[in-house]
């Protein structure tokens, strides 16, 4: 079973070399952030003329300003992830950060039939494990599980919402799932999230709970999608299937939403449609052996990412900071862990790996909340730092 340590020297893409890459550390010596630049192995800090992640990804082509920015040399940046993991940091040298800063933190949900699915089983169970499987079995009899073809908000949608309200098998996961409106929530709060390397949150009190391995893309104030990473939409299955009005609380707990572990930005060499053909894959590794695999490809999304972007960005609803938002996932684990039609859960620390070729990899040992780092620097800590080094103009 791999530690935190071996899964960060683990983190590039597969063409690194020809990425156009960027991420956050920690420097002890700034006691604050750093954005920096990958360049032939090296973590170049181009805090001078980027303060915040927020602020390159303004510029009007954040990688054409990434090629032409120079700053100051880190070292290598397998030594900053090596010293990552926080069981082994040195605190006197720099360390990998979550990539995003001031970016409002957005998620999109049922934005796969399989999931859909899964959201419909968790309301009907009320969180209620035990009761899942016959559950699942009644939903699928009646809804199909091959609904990745039908275009929210088509006719041919809207009739067979018809048709389940007539069968009284509706749902309000279904009405975003296929209806003309995306599901667009909070996930958390700026400056929260948590990168690769590190510790990630689920919260005691829940029983029934899962990763939810995605693509991440990095948004501008103009609408404009500027890059992507990988993301862990850490989700309380019980909590959430209580009622949808938890879902803050099934979402939205310390260390919770994790981002990583950088952000590639688009360039001749990748784009947009280089994520819509993106298949991200899973891999969850229990101290008691247990061993989870998945994958979830885009290119079976029921939305395409750039509707989902214009829907939570739009002449209604601004970011003056931009946003990261996650694409949602295909991935419901319901592989029995334990006993016998009890499912998946997680267990304390469970090692999460979540990985694209073209993104890297984002590995993250699963905690109670209240004992991983309490989230205690945010954006006012932020400007103070920029403050005192003389960062913000």
């Amino acid at each position: 079973m791999p530690d935190l340590y071996q899964a960060a020297r683990q983190a590039l893409p597969d063409d690194a070399p020809h990425a156009t890459l960027a991420g956050r550390v920690w420097r002890p010596d700034a006691a604050g952030p750093s954005v920096i630049v990958l360049r032939d192995g090296a973590a170049i800090d181009i805090s001078r003329a980027f303060p915040t992640m927020r602020d390159l990804c303004e510029a009007s082509d954040p990688a054409a300003a990434l090629r032409a920015t120079t700053g100051e040399n880190l070292g290598p940046i397998d030594a900053i992830l090596a010293n990552t993991p926080p069981d082994q940091r040195d605190p006197t040298k720099p360390w990998l950060l979550t990539p995003v800063d001031l970016q409002a933190l957005k998620a999109a949900g049922v934005t796969f039939a399989i999931s859909m699915l899964e959201r419909v089983i968790e309301e009907r169970a009320r969180g209620d494990l035990n009761a899942a499987a016959a559950i699942r079995s009644e939903v699928t009899r009646l809804v199909g599980d091959d609904l990745a073809r039908l275009k929210p908000g088509s006719p041919e949608a809207m009739r067979l919402k018809d048709v389940l309200i007539q069968q009284g098998a509706w749902s309000q996961y279904l009405e975003v799932g296929i209806g003309p409106d995306a599901e667009i929530f909070t996930k958390a709060q700026p400056m929260a999230a948590v990168g690769t390397a590190t510790d990630a949150g689920i919260h005691p009190g829940s029983s029934w709970n899962n990763p939810e391995p995605e693509v991440v893309l990095i948004v501008a104030s103009s609408g404009t999608i500027v890059g992507a990473a990988l993301g862990n939409d850490v989700n309380l299955r019980d909590v959430e299937g209580r009622s949808a009005l938890l879902l803050s609380k099934a979402k939205d707990n310390n260390a919770s939403c994790a981002i990583g572990p950088f952000i590639r930005f688009f360039d001749q060499g990748f784009s947009l449609d280089d994520i819509r053909q993106t298949t991200v894959t899973l891999r969850v590794e229990g101290e008691d052996g247990f061993v989870l695999e998945g994958s979830s490809s885009i290119a079976r999304i029921s939305r395409d990412p750039a509707d989902l972007v214009a829907q939570m960005l739009n002449a209604h609803h601004q970011f003056p900071d931009g946003a990261a938002l996650f694409l949602g996932t295909m991935f419901a684990p319901i592989e029995d862990r334990d006993a016998p039609g009890q499912g998946f859960t997680h267990k304390t620390d469970d090692i999460v790996t979540i990985a694209a070729p073209s993104l890297g990899r984002l590995v993250n040992r699963m905690r109670p909340t209240n004992q991983c780092a309490p989230w205690t620097f945010g954006a006012g800590a932020l400007m103070r730092n920029l403050a005192r080094r003389g960062l913000l103009g």
